[in-house]
């Protein structure tokens, strides 16, 4: 794969902002384990080579197993996720996939059992932002290779 533009030289103060925007989206109160499965969630929706390569290494580094990384593609059939992770997956199922899934009211029913408010609109924020970049390292043909991963 080729990369095309580069982002971050062609656009700096805007790819500066949106970096900044998602590390103070990271940051927002919830759990960093589960934030990386959110975005793990998304990626794999989205196909994005660049960010499953990313946030599967993050999610280990966060203290995710092996076990949960590899079946969060089929999470609704694997037991090891908690309730409040099953309403964050499907809450990322259903804004990655807007346009065909919507946002059901059963779908928000069950997120607003497990997240309060402000929790939901942070987790809102985190789908969005790992959307965006999947779509810049899509787009772009963005590949980061080196992580810390250990032949």
């Amino acid at each position: 794969m080729t990369e095309r533009t580069n982002p971050h030289a062609a656009a700096p103060e805007l790819m500066k902002a949106w970096l900044d925007f998602s590390v103070h989206v990271a940051k927002s109160g919830l759990e960093p384990s589960l934030l990386e499965l959110v975005k793990l969630r998304a990626s794999q929706i989205n196909a994005c080579a660049n960010c499953l390569n990313m946030h599967s290494y993050e999610a280990r580094w966060a203290g995710e197993t092996e076990q949960r990384v590899a079946l969060l593609a089929a999470w609704e059939e694997a037991p090891c996720y908690t309730p409040r992770e099953r309403a964050a997956l499907a809450w990322v199922d259903h804004l990655t996939l807007v346009a065909d899934k919507r946002a059901p009211q059963p779908v928000y029913d069950t997120l607003a059992a497990h997240f309060s408010a402000e929790e939901q609109v942070q987790l809102s924020l985190a789908i969005s932002v790992i959307n965006g970049w999947n779509r810049i390292a899509i787009g772009f043909n963005l590949f980061m290779p080196e992580l810390g991963w250990k032949a």
